[in-house]
């Protein structure tokens, strides 16, 4: 992957939660390609693995964790390995998260009578045990990895944490508003925790991703034709640019909030990175 452009992270350590999707092992790799040192954690370690070992074999330094975000202890024995093999953390990206079926709804809009139609969810439906799940996932496996790893970076250096938003956080989609607030949740913790570090020498801030195809969505976005969904049709006419965007672009603004000598008076932001969608009144 060629670099927009390239920071000095020698010597620098880095943890990537989530690093086994799409998204966070791009970041794992280009953070592993401006000379850190990253580990690699995923719920699926196989996955973790895999990112870890395609790192070494373009001549990075990485290692891959099967880790809970959500439990601690997990974080802390992932921790104690880190700090073994590559030593104490400079840089924390907080990527693990998703949504769950339990916490969406199937139609944008209720009308009278929808809970007697067989197949449709409406929001009397949701489960709060998948509104739940969808919260923990998002908030509470940014906040526990943030307690476990912050330790590391109090005090250091160019500390930097960064946290994955969403463009959701600032308008919510339809369907989907376990995983909106979830987000939204994230935005604002990153301006807390950037307020509550502040003294510390750790700035943290937040990418907000737009439409990306991942894993994760693809059967959303796409048919079994290969085709745009109709929801895919319904954001593209609401993004300006007229397209999903490529893990790659999202390089510029995370490189930008790693780099000291760029961002060092960057603090407590929440950058969107989504073709223009949130801009975007709708005429």
């Amino acid at each position: 992957m060629k670099l927009p452009f390239e920071i000095d992270l020698k010597n620098k350590v880095a943890v990537v939660t989530g690093g086994g999707g799409i998204l966070c092992s791009t970041f794992a790799k280009v953070i592993a390609k401006c000379g850190a040192k990253v580990a690699v954690l995923d719920l699926n370690g196989e996955a973790a693995n895999k990112v870890a070992d395609e790192i070494v074999a373009d001549g990075g330094v990485a290692i891959g964790i099967s880790t809970n975000v959500l439990e601690k202890e997990s974080l802390e024995n992932a921790k104690a390995i880190i700090n073994a093999q590559l030593g104490t953390v400079d840089i924390l990206l907080n990527g693990a998260g998703g949504n769950n079926p339990k916490g969406t709804t199937t139609k944008d809009y209720y009308n009278i009578g929808d809970e007697e139609i067989d197949g449709v969810k409406t929001f009397f439906d949701l489960d709060p045990k998948g509104v739940e799940f969808v919260f923990n996932l998002n908030f509470l496996g940014t906040l526990l990895p943030t307690q476990v790893f912050a330790h590391d970076l109090i005090g250091k250096k160019d500390a930097v944490i960064i946290n994955i938003s969403s463009m959701n956080a600032f308008t919510p989609l339809t369907r989907i508003p376990a995983y909106s607030g979830a987000k939204a949740a994230i935005s604002n913790f990153t301006q807390w925790l950037a307020v509550h570090f502040s003294k510390v020498g750790i700035r943290v801030n937040a990418i907000a991703p737009g439409f990306f195809l991942t894993n994760q969505n693809r059967a959303l976005l796409i048919d079994e034709n290969g085709e745009y969904t109709e929801r895919s049709k319904k954001i593209l006419s609401q993004t300006p640019m007229d397209r999903f965007g490529a893990q790659e672009e999202l390089v510029g603004t995370l490189l930008y909030l790693l780099s000291h000598e760029a961002s060092s008076f960057v603090n407590g932001v929440v950058i969107p990175v989504d073709g223009g969608f949130s801009a975007y009144s709708g005429v």
